[in-house]
């Protein structure tokens, strides 16, 4: 978009910024939204969480990546997650819920319905889902293995090709990780400080390097 659709954008959306300080609930399970949230600064991770203080950690979103886009979409669908802050951030929220209810504009330079700027933010939104569905189907892949450390590999490997790098830092905490991969955190640590010993791998926190 250019930036005079985007600030039309923006000001059409009803953007509203606000900040939020590590482990605030930006959103709950149970509620309803028509807004989406853009990360300017930190991140939040995508959770679920049952009655028993269960807790499973589907995704992270980090910076200029989107959340509740498809709940935003679907304002009369319950949020079945809840989205926290993993650190201290900064959102951007922009109200898309009625935006699919209106009839689009006809084009002012081009005469291309497709040049609209409703087009533009429709197939933005498109990409978006899409990315999101190869992230969530990411994550299908990698709690498949039955053990801890096919899980693990299977994980950092994605990262290593995303990264196009052996050496990368992943947005989870130990804790953080284990519910990613829905493991018990004192196992999953056993099994990679076995990794580190056998040479496979080397990890400090969240920094990871991968031996081949």
């Amino acid at each position: 978009m250019t930036e005079q659709e985007l600030l039309l954008c923006l000001k059409e959306l009803n953007a509203q910024v606000k900040d939020f300080e590590k482990g605030n609930i930006l959103l709950h399970a149970g509620s309803m939204t028509d807004r989406m949230g853009l990360v300017l600064s930190g991140g939040v991770t995508i959770e679920s969480n049952d009655v028993w203080g269960n807790c499973t950690i589907l995704s992270h979103v980090g910076p200029a990546d989107f959340f509740a886009e498809t709940y935003a979409m679907l304002p009369d669908e319950v949020m079945l997650v809840d989205v926290r802050a993993s650190q201290d951030s900064r959102i951007l929220f922009l109200k898309i819920g009625s935006l699919f209810m209106r009839p689009p504009e006809p084009a002012r330079e081009t005469g291309n319905p497709e040049q609209t700027i409703l087009f533009k933010l429709t197939r933005n939104l498109m990409m978006i889902s899409a990315h999101k569905n190869l992230a969530l189907s990411g994550r299908s892949f990698h709690t498949a293995p039955k053990s801890a450390r096919g899980r693990i590999l299977s994980y950092l490997n994605s990262v290593s090709l995303r990264e196009k790098s052996s050496e990368f830092d992943i947005p989870f905490n130990r804790q953080q990780l284990a519910d990613y991969l829905n493991l018990e955190r004192t196992n999953m640590s056993k099994e990679l400080g076995r990794m580190q010993r056998e040479g496979i791998l080397t990890c400090r926190k969240n920094h990871f390097v991968l031996h081949s």
